[in-house]
């Protein structure tokens, strides 16, 4: 396929992801007092499995960016609660409104354990047909970092404000073209150098990456997928694969499944094949 060809169909996913309604959800519940510190809710609407439904803790992407909300993966999280699951949709402090630099540190990373460890009981108040005790973790791009982040607390180093206790109630992570390795991302200029803003520039880069790269948080312990379209232009898989290499190299297995012909998009769109394939594969965790 020519270059040509190739941006064509990426931004036809892009279009496709894009045209969906957003979904208003069940109940939106704080967890913190900034107005970017909430979680969205979206009840099961049906039952996937046996016992009380799963909870799919879902992280959106955006290059850490302020322009991309978590409405836009609202969608996605509406055609899970279709099949089944309990959705925790979490928004947290990106970019500043005013500039297009990516994250804010430490403010992203805060938000993301604050929302992890509020989840348990915001989800026995706002779902009790849930059972936070099975809980997947799942993120797009920016948020497929933050998900294998927040699934690494437990791993971070001692003395950092974020590390935690080992996430018993955690049954797996899914994340989905996840910006998984930073020092690769930034060698790639993914989403136009984001992995650098992230962490504060070059003048923190380097000091910040023990505390934020998830390709350095391993092993976990924690059964891990990854799900990653080969003709993804925006975070190529070479990006996952090297998370799943340093994975190897610490002792752990970490799934990968790559889709042929596939990009960015399909993976968060209801409208595509490859979203079926993301949700059997936190089926295949939840349940």
């Amino acid at each position: 396929m020519t270059d040509d060809a190739a941006a064509a169909r990426a931004a036809a996913e892009e279009k496709s992801a894009f045209s969906h309604a957003p979904v208003d959800p069940d109940a939106t519940a704080a967890y913190g007092d900034h107005p970017d510190q909430v979680i969205d809710f979206f009840a099961p609407r049906r039952a996937g499995g046996p016992g009380p439904a799963p909870v799919v803790f879902v992280l959106h992407g955006g290059a850490w960016r302020a322009p991309y909300d978590r409405r836009h993966i609202s969608p996605f999280a509406g055609f899970l609660a279709r099949r089944g699951f309990a959705v925790a949709s979490a928004e947290y402090r990106r970019g500043g409104d005013d500039d297009p630099v990516a994250g804010r540190w430490p403010d992203t990373f805060d938000d993301v354990a604050a929302a992890l460890d509020a989840l348990p009981a915001l989800v026995r108040e706002v779902m009790p047909q849930a059972d936070p005790r099975r809980t997947v973790l799942t993120g797009h791009s920016a948020g497929g970092h933050l998900a294998l982040w927040g699934a690494a607390r437990h791993v971070l180093p001692a003395g950092s404000p974020w590390r935690g206790g080992s996430p018993a109630t955690l049954r797996g992570v899914v994340a989905l073209a996840p910006i998984a390795d930073l020092a690769i991302a930034d060698k790639l200029d993914v989403c136009g150098g984001a992995a650098r803003q992230l962490l504060g520039g070059d003048e923190n880069f380097a000091e910040r990456q023990p505390f934020a790269d998830p390709a350095l948080l391993l092993p976990t312990g924690i059964a891990t997928t990854l799900v990653q379209g080969r003709a993804d232009l925006d975070v190529p898989h070479a990006v996952a694969e090297s998370y799943a290499e340093a994975a190897a190299k610490a002792g752990e297995m970490v799934g990968v499944t790559l889709l042929e012909d596939v990009g960015h998009f399909p993976l968060i769109d209801p409208a595509a094949d490859a979203c079926a394939v993301v949700v059997e594969e936190i089926a295949q965790l939840a349940w």
